[in-house]
């Protein structure tokens, strides 16, 4: 399971490698509140949007369009 979350130990969205012969199942979390602790314990690995500037939020479907795009180039 891959979060799309911003956490002390994510990784940049573009620098993730993925396996073509894994499937995967993306979690997006609550756009104030994020993904429960329990869930994000649950996942394999944590991946952010890099963003410039003070605000670190994007809406929820914005950030999956830009991770789904992202996971199937």
């Amino acid at each position: 399971m891959v979060a799309a979350e911003q956490t002390d130990a994510s990784s940049a969205l573009h620098t993730f490698t993925r396996a073509t012969a894994q499937k995967y199942a993306v979690v997006f979390g609550h756009e104030v509140f994020g993904i429960q602790e329990a869930v994000l314990a649950a996942c394999d690995v944590c991946l952010e949007i890099p963003q410039r500037g003070v605000k670190q939020s994007l809406n929820v479907s914005v950030s999956m369009g830009i991770v789904v795009w992202e996971l199937t180039k």
